[in-house]
């Protein structure tokens, strides 16, 4: 839904405009991240970007709309995450997070409570530029051990890399091993539960549930498997609320914590869940994204009922990572930014660059509302004091 027009650019596009200036040993091969500035060189690594998204939601509606961008033929997701190709393919690795699970090959297909996402999903998110999803959620069992199964083959058909959720005990016990440049970075993926749907009997690695020990042993073990880089990515928090809970709070602090005399072997922990732009915070050496909000979704409504704007409003957390400066050293975040992200419900629903959205259509109250909120909650925590800017 479009609100009134106003004829003038607001103080927060201004504002805007001056910010910006315009694994275990036994896991599989890293799976190779289009990389178009982190190559080798013979002075040695390269820096590579790393950028992540929220919440992949699709609701009957979006559905629809991809429908009606097949002609009718299938369905086409690429169209609606096409304002936000550029940024995401130009990352030397791109992590998103695929909150539903596929139906089967022509449906049925559901929206809430119960997703069953058609399976082209999985070829938009990797046209788009993704390596990787994390498909732990609480949405994750919300067709059984089939959902699951359907999820990933729909993924591993396409080649886009994934962790959160299992077919076999095996392929729970690994990461996601990505290759970005010359780093090899290791994902994982956890949820703070399942909407109350038990697990698979005879299956409880089907998804990874919170647990602050084994997500502690698991980065440990992905280090020593060799692992440059470990990304945790943790589906938690309060619905609806803008400031993180003392789960979150406490998870972050304890999964940032230095290792006996060295850091965390955690590098970067990004959250999903609450429908809204969380904070960020940089905790010792490791960032937290406490929520990125939903990246696609439809119309988004409260408990009470009422439609809430936030549920279409995001974070792209884009981080740099500089390799070692010494042998023995970690490789270390040299830039720290975020871009304000939109879902435009329309019609038709597209999910925008929302600087770039802004800059465009400096008069739609909306927008600037959005750049204001995404702002205000995202430094909330003292992150800009930390280095984290709106990216350029």
């Amino acid at each position: 839904m479009r609100l009134p027009r106003r004829p003038a650019p607001t103080a927060a596009v201004a504002l805007l405009l001056a910010l910006t200036g315009c694994g275990s040993p036994a896991a599989p091969p890293p799976v190779e991240a289009p990389s178009p500035t982190a190559t080798g060189s013979p002075a040695g690594p390269r820096p590579f970007t790393l950028v992540a998204t929220g919440d992949v939601l699709p609701h009957t509606e979006i559905i629809r709309q991809a429908e009606e961008d097949a002609g009718g033929d299938g369905y086409d997701f690429s169209r609606m995450f096409a304002g936000v190709k550029p940024l995401i393919s130009g990352a030397d690795l791109a992590i998103c997070h695929m909150e539903t699970v596929y139906g089967a090959d022509g449906g049925p297909f559901t929206g809430y409570p119960a997703f069953k996402s058609p399976p082209q999903v999985a070829r938009a998110l990797k046209d788009a530029g993704y390596a990787s999803c994390d498909t732990a959620s609480n949405h994750t069992l919300d067709d059984g051990a089939a959902g699951i199964r359907r999820t990933l083959d729909a993924m591993d058909a396409v080649g886009l890399a994934h962790t959160g959720s299992a077919r076999d005990e095996a392929e729970a016990g690994k990461p996601a091993l990505l290759r970005a440049g010359d780093a090899t970075v290791a994902q994982l993926a956890y949820t703070y539960g399942t909407n109350g749907i038990p697990l698979p009997a005879g299956r409880p690695w089907a998804v990874n549930l919170i647990d602050r020990e084994r997500i502690l042993a698991d980065a440990r073990a992905a280090r020593a498997g060799g692992a440059d880089v470990v990304v945790v990515s943790v589906h938690w928090g309060t619905e609806w609320q803008d400031a993180p809970n003392d789960q979150q709070l406490t998870l972050a602090r304890d999964l940032s914590a230095g290792q006996g005399e060295g850091r965390s072997d955690i590098d970067l922990v990004l959250g999903t869940h609450a429908h809204i732009p969380q904070a960020y915070e940089k905790i010792n050496d490791t960032w937290t994204v406490y929520g990125l909000g939903d990246q696609l979704a439809g119309h988004m409504f409260t408990y009470d009922g009422a439609e809430d704007p936030r549920g279409n409003w995001s974070s792209i957390a884009r981080f740099t990572f500089a390799p070692p400066g010494a042998p023995g050293r970690r490789w270390t975040v040299a830039k720290a930014e975020f871009v304000p992200q939109v879902t435009d419900l329309g019609p038709p629903y597209r999910v925008l660059d929302l600087r770039e959205a802004a800059r465009s259509d400096p008069g739609r109250a909306d927008y600037a509302r959005a750049l204001d909120h995404i702002r205000s909650v995202v430094l909330s925590r003292g992150a800009a004091s930390a280095g984290l800017t709106v990216a350029p």
